[in-house]
Formats: structure tokens, C-alpha cells, sequence
């Protein structure tokens, strides 16, 4: 099978291609390399037919395609922004690039479409209150300024954190979410005209080596990481008892060839989270990278980012009963690798 990778020179893009090629497939990767994820230019495996070019571009989509048999769409602006002038770049690139492809698949023929989607679409996570299932609305800055982090029932009453599922209702809180979702939308509506298949996959928190080590956009495993190479205490935001599921970028490459193949099988659109099914908190993954890194111990500032949400875990069990996946790295074992492991060069 002749596999197209957008993003493929990227973190997970990177780990689907190895992936992709040790299950025996060909693989060609479409990355414009751009400047703000990647610190100089990144060396790819032997094998791989490796075309530079922008996903948005008609021309290069085109050629990409030629004799591809299923797309692996990885590439995107990823991380929830510095502020709203970042909306255009998201908008180009995450929505207006899915639609310059998928119209390109659609010409050439090509019916089987996988896609990086995201939790950040369903905003908040689940949460329990005393009428059963709740989704809270978002948290307000004058109660963030005073520490009360945690969303709260109608009543007042603590709400308890439970694990979303793909059927809970859709509530994207920053632009980055927004263009996600309608990646969604776009394949499920290529997928009905077509005849095509599509999976999005909606990661959870990736982590692993390589990922990037200084962007304004890299994940919190990153960021701790890069602060204890310089030898600083990673800076943990609110009170660190965010709920998170951290799932292993290995983990989320073997998904994505699960997904590959479901839709040699299946038809109509499908989403499906990605996670490991364990929850953790941010406080505790900062505690780990330290440790296993002889590190300083974290801050926890009481800060935080008005777009965040506060706990988000992941049930895949769709995932594992529908594409028979299921994670191999625990938390324990990807931590103690992470704390140590190489990360993408720094960007400019």
C-alpha cells in the first residue's frame, strides 16, 4: 500500500512514518518544513519519497497524490496560540489545507482519508453533578484570579471528572479547537459525497523524543522537559491538579495504522479518541520529568491560560473494541524514557 503522510517530517507525523514503514508499506511524505515547528532541516528514513511543499498549494497536492492509495493527514498549526492573531494561520492552514486536499482526493480518486484530530473539540471534559452527565460552561476569569479552578454544578457543588467519550456534545473554546473540528465537518462531508472513508482521530496529550523543544505551541511535556535541560524548575500553571490523559506518541502511531486500515473496511466518516485510558494530572507528570531527570523539583505558580480547560481524560474504548488497538507504553515507562530522550532542534 502506497501511503501519503502530510506532516510526516513532524513530531507524530515522524513516528507514523517509522511506523508505516516497519508494517511494510511505501511511504511519501508532503511537509513544507515551515519555520515555527522545525529547528533545520530534518533527516528522513531511508525509503521515503520525501516531497517539500505547503499542503494549501493545489499544485504540489496534486503531484503528492499521484499513485497514493490512503491518506495520512498530519499536517497542521498544533497548540492553542499565543492570541487571536494567530486566527488567519490556523484558519489557512488547518481548514482552508483539508479542504485543498480532500478536493484533490476527490479528483484523483483516492477514498481512504485518516486525519490528526484533537480533545481540544470537545472543550471542557465530562463531568458528574447530581442530575447525572454535565458539561460545565467555561470558567470565568475573576474565578481563575482567585484559585477556584475546578468548574462547578448549577448549585455550586463540586463536579467529579469523568472520561468523554466520542458521542459527547462538540464545544471548541479557541480558535485552534475551531479549526480542528472543522477538519471533522470537511471529511465527514468529502466522505458523503464521495463514497469515501474517513477516521479523525482526536489525540489526547502525545508525548515522546522528539518532540519539539521551544515553540510557543509545544505541549506541557515539552515545555517541562526543555525547562529542566536549562536547568530551571519546570513551572506547573493553576494548582497542578489538572486531569489529563497522556497517551505515547508510539502509541498514537500504531492508532493511526489501525485507522488505516478501517477504512480499507468500513464506510462514512468516524471519530475516535486517542488516549491511554489512564488518568494523570499535569502536577504529576511535571514530578516525574523531574525525578527521572535529577531535575529541580516544580513551581506551581497559580497561573493560567483563559482558553485552558481544566480536566479532559479520554475513554478509547472505542478505539480498542472497533480497531483492536490498545497502548503498550505505560505512563511509568514513557515518562523515565521522555525525561532523557532527544527533542527536536530549537526553531529560530
Amino acid at each position: 500500500m502506497r501511503l501519503l503522510v502530510t506532516g510526516g517530517a513532524g513530531f507524530i507525523g515522524s513516528a507514523i512514518v517509522e511506523a508505516a514503514l516497519g508494517a511494510g508499506h511505501e511511504v511519501r511524505v508532503l511537509d513544507s518544513l515551515r519555520a515555527d515547528v522545525h529547528g533545520g532541516e530534518p533527516s528522513m528514513p531511508d525509503g521515503v519519497d520525501f516531497i517539500r511543499g505547503d499542503v494549501r498549494d493545489t499544485g504540489t497536492v496534486a503531484a503528492a497524490l499521484e499513485g497514493v492509495d490512503v491518506v495520512c493527514h498530519q499536517a497542521a498549526k498544533v497548540g492553542l496560540g499565543v492570541d487571536f492573531s494567530d486566527a488567519p494561520d490556523y484558519v489557512s492552514t488547518n481548514e482552508y489545507g483539508t479542504a485543498v486536499l480532500l478536493a484533490a482526493m476527490a479528483e484523483a480518486g483516492i477514498r481512504r482519508f485518516v486525519q490528526a484530530s484533537s480533545m481540544v473539540v470537545y472543550g471542557e471534559g465530562a463531568y458528574l453533578g447530581a442530575g447525572g452527565l454535565t458539561r460545565p460552561a467555561p470558567r470565568r476569569a475573576e474565578d481563575l484570579d482567585a484559585g477556584r479552578f475546578d468548574p462547578l454544578d448549577d448549585d455550586g457543588s463540586p463536579l467529579e471528572p469523568a472520561l468523554i467519550v466520542e458521542d459527547a456534545p462538540l464545544d471548541p473554546r479557541n480558535v485552534y479547537a475551531s479549526s480542528k473540528l472543522s477538519q471533522e465537518h470537511l471529511a465527514t462531508s468529502w466522505a458523503r459525497s464521495t463514497g469515501g472513508v474517513a477516521a479523525s482521530l482526536r489525540y489526547h496529550n502525545v508525548y515522546g523524543p522528539g518532540m519539539p523543544q521551544n515553540t510557543p505551541y509545544a505541549g506541557v511535556a515539552s515545555l517541562f522537559r526543555s525547562s529542566l535541560e536549562r536547568g530551571e524548575a519546570p513551572r506547573v500553571f493553576e494548582d497542578g491538579r489538572q486531569r489529563r490523559d497522556f497517551v505515547h506518541s508510539h502509541d498514537v502511531a500504531a492508532a493511526n495504522l489501525a485507522a488505516i486500515e478501517f477504512t480499507g473496511r468500513a464506510q462514512g466518516s468516524r471519530a475516535f479518541n486517542v488516549g491511554s485510558g489512564v488518568v494523570h494530572t499535569i502536577g504529576e507528570i511535571a514530578r516525574q520529568l523531574s525525578e527521572h531527570s535529577g531535575g529541580p523539583a516544580p513551581v506551581v505558580t497559580g497561573e493560567y491560560r483563559l482558553g485552558d480547560v481544566r480536566h479532559i481524560t479520554a475513554s478509547s474504548d472505542r478505539l480498542k473494541t472497533e480497531l483492536g488497538w490498545a497502548p503498550r507504553v505505560t505512563f511509568e515507562a514513557g515518562m523515565r524514557e521522555f525525561a532523557t530522550a532527544p527533542l527536536r532542534a530549537a526553531v529560530a
